[in-house]
């Protein structure tokens, strides 16, 4: 059957000692075992790989522990997040996505992961601000579940960012909300809730931090893309996700047949060319 997250996290294994450690919420198997390759090619120490049933023979990767939970939730992304917050060592890094998510940052074909967070670390920063960025299967008809790895595209413009507020109408410090991708071009399929594409994926573990459902934390400062001083780091998170729901979905699918436009462009796995059309930045490493 498989060990619950709940009873691994109980043994306080040994192994959440060291991070940076990935968790990764599998709603389907889609893509499932391409998605935990790269979070161990990226560099985490440790990968949770957190699905409602045990995931088939081959899926997983040396350093990935198959966790028994019910990811198909609404809110799967809070309860997994918060649980694994409290059980790791304080000042650990973490890393959450989805299946058919791959995490992208500067110069990651040559740099692990730790090696950034560690400099980010010295920067004073305990969190890094993630850009969602919508892929897509160039054609519905021979992928009608819009996940294509080989010949995957996205959109190379139609990013903006406006002001966020807090509940009384006051402009948050080093906040935006991020918009662009599939979430605004099909907006009408999408609530308004979740038509933001920026997701603070990398943050260091807190005793009592809490993230929200709209991927929101209840520390303020995490919330925010920079220092009060200078540009820092950001990453991206190459994902088929909205994609996927939007040409699964009952509301959607029949009205949706191509999702290639003027402004789509082949993704070539490549953090040059995210850096390049700036969806995600450096800061001052190089």
């Amino acid at each position: 059957m498989g060990i619950s997250l709940q009873d691994y996290l109980a043994g306080k294994p040994t192994e959440l000692a060291t991070g940076p450690i990935a968790i990764i919420i599998c709603e389907d198997q889609t893509e499932v075992a391409s998605t935990l390759r790269h979070a161990e090619y990226a560099g985490f120490r440790l990968v949770l790989a957190l699905s409602p049933e045990p995931l088939p023979h081959g899926f997983t990767t040396p350093n990935t522990r198959n966790l028994i939970f019910d990811a198909r939730r609404s809110d799967a992304h809070v309860r997994a997040v918060n649980q694994i917050n409290e059980a790791v060592k304080p000042g650990t890094w973490l890393y959450y996505g989805y299946n058919a998510e791959y995490l992208f940052f500067p110069f990651s074909e040559s740099r692990r992961v730790g090696e950034m967070l560690t400099f980010h670390t010295e920067e004073r920063r305990a969190s890094m601000l993630t850009y969602v960025v919508d892929l897509y299967a160039p054609d519905l008809t021979t992928h009608p579940n819009a996940v294509d790895l080989d010949d995957a595209m996205f959109d190379q413009t139609g990013y903006y960012a406006l002001g966020r507020k807090n509940a009384q109408g006051d402009y948050l410090e080093r906040q935006l909300d991020f918009h662009g991708g599939l979430r605004w071009r099909y907006e009408e399929h999408i609530p308004e809730n979740r038509r933001r594409i920026d997701r603070i994926a990398l943050f260091r573990a807190k005793p009592g931090l809490t993230l929200h459902v709209d991927h929101r934390f209840d520390d303020e400062e995490y919330n925010t893309y920079s220092c009060p001083w200078h540009h820092n780091l950001t990453a991206a998170v190459a994902s088929f996700r909205v994609a996927k729901a939007l040409a699964c979905n009952p509301g959607s699918r029949d009205e949706i047949t191509d999702f290639r436009w003027r402004n789509s462009t082949p993704f070539e796995w490549s953090a040059q060319q995210l850096m390049d059309l700036g969806l995600m930045e450096p800061g001052q490493w190089f």
